[in-house]
């Protein structure tokens, strides 16, 4: 059986069912009625607004390539060298924005006076300060975030040892230097005892996480003012004040972090462990056989 014998079996014995004709019939498309085969006929709300309501209307209305095929360079009128280029016109939209806010600034802002008020100094009584981020009207997530500074020395805590407790509980979240961005100078009245604070954007709401950072400091000072443990024999941590300022480069050295000993800048270990912190029993003595 030669070649051709077997193309022409295969396509004897083939299915019809299988043909791409079969499977995929061509579609004929419905032949598209003219204007006038049209009985019922209304414009649509593109066709009222550029002023087509009639038949006559669509008629005189030039087709689809018709109104290219108008233009002629003829048509253009030569230049009279009476305006600017192209970048001119940008040079002066942008002098007349800048000239905008001039025109603001001269007359608007002197409107300001009147809404102007004297600067008061906060009192004892109001110690704590808000911190917020804006970005002019736009969203963004860390708008809702609210940052509260105060200082320790301004809580209404019962003596020495609530202050140390205060300071202890508050672990990380107490600095014995203000916080940037939170409104006090440095080494100014009342920052004896260092600052708290305490930040929260796990709420939608402004409102919502200033509420919660607002409960979480009279939860802590409440917890201070508690005497069943005062914590007296607890030392201050204060290893990530230590970080800062090794940072910075100023006020230790990064080999005394952590216990005191002079080493390489390596995390604590056991041997960090105050010894005063160890239970004063003695070891029992070793058994002789």
């Amino acid at each position: 059986m030669t070649w051709r014998t077997a193309l022409a079996a295969s396509r004897a014995t083939r299915s019809f069912s299988t043909s791409t004709r079969a499977q995929f019939p061509r579609r004929i498309r419905p032949r598209e009625l003219s204007l006038d085969e049209i009985e019922d006929w209304q414009p649509s709300k593109k066709a009222v607004v550029e002023g087509l309501l009639t038949k006559e209307d669509y008629r005189s209305f030039p087709k689809k390539g018709e109104q290219a095929n108008t233009f002629s360079p003829d048509d253009v009128e030569e230049f009279q060298y009476d305006d600017t280029t192209s970048d001119g016109h940008r040079l002066l939209d942008q002098q007349r924005q800048v000239l905008y806010y001039f025109r603001l600034i001269e007359h608007e802002m002197p409107k300001l006076v009147a809404f102007r008020k004297p600067f008061v100094p906060p009192t004892s009584d109001r110690p704590m300060t808000v911190r917020s981020i804006d970005y002019g009207g736009e969203s963004h997530p860390v708008t809702a975030k609210r940052v509260i500074s105060v200082p320790v020395t301004y809580l209404p805590l019962r003596d020495a040892n609530a202050t140390h407790k205060l300071k202890v509980l508050a672990g990380v979240r107490w600095t014995s230097e203000p916080p940037k961005d939170a409104g006090f100078r440095y080494k100014e009245e009342g920052g004896e005892h260092g600052y708290i604070k305490i930040s929260c954007e796990d709420f939608p709401e402004p409102s919502m996480n200033l509420k919660w950072a607002s409960d979480a400091l009279d939860r802590l000072v409440a917890e201070a003012n508690d005497t069943s443990d005062p914590m007296t024999d607890v030392p201050l941590d204060t290893r990530h004040i230590d970080w800062k300022r090794a940072k910075r480069g100023i006020g230790i050295k990064n080999g005394d972090l952590a216990g005191g000993r002079k080493r390489t800048a390596e995390p604590p270990s056991l041997r960090d462990f105050p010894r005063e912190w160890l239970p004063a029993h003695p070891r029992p003595a070793p058994v002789q056989s």
